[in-house]
């Protein structure tokens, strides 16, 4: 990663021990224990608790029933925002990101110890549920504005390099999610593994949010990142002051990314979950197929960052907006074309989902006032995770098992749609002050 000189990013601002190359540290570290959290559960959502809380359905209606638990995440995470604001507002970032992410942890290993339906009934299913809204409060809390510390303070030329940084965890977090569950399910008898093994990866996610803790505490728990925050004005606004000023700006932004994010899960959860229930590939086999595909996303992230400088972010986002259109036309149909056509369904989209994801997540945050820009950003980043990826794996596998997988094109294209019309609304593309 280039590295500058902590003056020069910070805009001559004399802070000495607010080095650019410890915030996008800081940022991977926090973003990818995140989507590590988030696959993990995804994985897990597939092959594990339709068997495990959904019993008494064929497996297909446990993994539609597995999908809507899947969801209330997305739909607890703004409830996580408006709580956590109202923490940071009072107690700092450093109490808010403490509870927030002991809040995660705590939900993501109690799924580990998580009884089935066979020994406790219904309660599963709810307990599940409970954990699952655990965990869409937590990351609500734990938006900690790095992410637009490092873009405030990025140099011009640069600002789209700066931008995909944060990005690089989803695909990070995949892989490593992945492995974990491609080694205890490939070296246990299928036995073992529905009994214990699969627990596993949520005791190290657990482990994970930990380190992640420190890493982002060590920073924004300084004087010098603190005086950051405040002189670029990254504090925390009451929510209904930021929806009264920013509400325009709010729901382009969320709907900007849509294009990126039904992608996001066209390429992880619903392909996992149609190889699954309606072909003979091993779940083992697909992880395995996923990682490859998310290695090509890891540099099509990194390529995403210098186009962005070369040709401007938006229009970046316009020709992969329209490349996801394309491919929504002919791709999901390879699901169904053996190992090979899997593995182009992979690259291709993931190679996709780097160019749009690396840059979705600023597209609209240089319009947002300084005053709001960090609750503003967070608001952005919970409806856009809400309306473009919550309900994306219940919405194309109900849809793909019922009239095919040209359907679940269709999904995909809608997203690419409204993501053009959020661009074109929202004006010409400016630079982050």
């Amino acid at each position: 990663m280039a590295m500058i000189d902590a003056p020069a990013l910070a805009g001559g601002d004399p802070h000495e021990g607010a080095h650019p190359g410890e915030i996008a540290i800081g940022v991977i570290v926090g973003r990818t224990s995140e989507f590590f959290d988030f696959f993990v559960y995804a994985i897990a959502s597939v092959i594990v608790f339709p068997k495990l809380v959904f019993p008494f359905v064929n497996e297909l209606t446990g993994t539609l029933y597995s999908f809507g638990i899947f969801a209330l995440a997305f739909l607890a995470r703004p409830l996580g925002t408006v709580i956590f604001m109202a923490v940071d507002r009072n107690y700092g970032k450093s109490v808010k990101l403490i509870i927030a992410l002991f809040l995660l942890g705590t939900a993501t290993v109690g799924i580990a110890f998580l009884p089935g339906y066979d020994a406790i009934g219904a309660a599963a299913i709810w307990l599940l549920a409970l954990a699952r809204i655990g965990q869409g409060v937590a990351w609500g809390g734990a938006w900690d504005g790095l992410a637009s510390l490092l873009a405030l303070n990025a140099p011009p030329d640069r600002r789209g390099w700066y931008a995909m940084v944060p990005q690089l965890g989803a695909p990070l977090g995949l892989i490593v999610a992945s492995a974990l569950f491609a080694f205890f399910a490939g070296y246990l008898s299928a036995d073992d593994f529905f009994d214990w093994g699969w627990r596993y990866p949520f005791f190290v996610a657990f482990a994970i949010n930990v380190v992640a803790l420190f890493a982002r505490l060590r920073m924004v728990a300084t004087p010098e990142y603190s005086s950051l925050f405040e002189s670029r004005e990254l504090q925390p606004a009451r929510i209904s002051d930021t929806i009264a000023h920013e509400g325009r700006h709010v729901m382009l932004g969320a709907f900007a990314p849509l294009a990126s994010f039904a992608l996001f899960h066209m390429v992880t959860v619903f392909p996992l979950s149609w190889v699954f229930l309606f072909t003979r590939e091993s779940p083992v086999r697909f992880l395995a197929i996923e990682m490859e595909g998310a290695a090509f996303g890891v540099l099509a992230i990194i390529a995403s960052g210098v186009l962005a400088d070369r040709i401007g972010r938006k229009s970046l986002l316009i020709g992969s907006a329209l490349a996801i259109a394309v491919y929504s036309g002919f791709a999901p149909q390879l699901l169904d074309a053996g190992p090979a056509g899997e593995t182009i369904y992979m690259v291709l989209g993931f190679i996709l989902l780097g160019l749009s994801f690396g840059q979705s997540s600023g597209s609209i945050a240089s319009n947002f006032a300084r005053t709001y820009r960090y609750t503003a950003s967070a608001i952005t980043s919970d409806l856009a995770w809400l309306f473009g990826a919550g309900f994306a794996p219940l919405a194309a596998l109900l849809l793909a098992s019922r009239l095919g997988l040209m359907s679940a094109g269709a999904y995909l294209l809608s997203g690419a749609f409204w993501t053009l019309l959020a661009l074109w609304l929202s004006g010409p593309d400016k630079t982050i002050e």
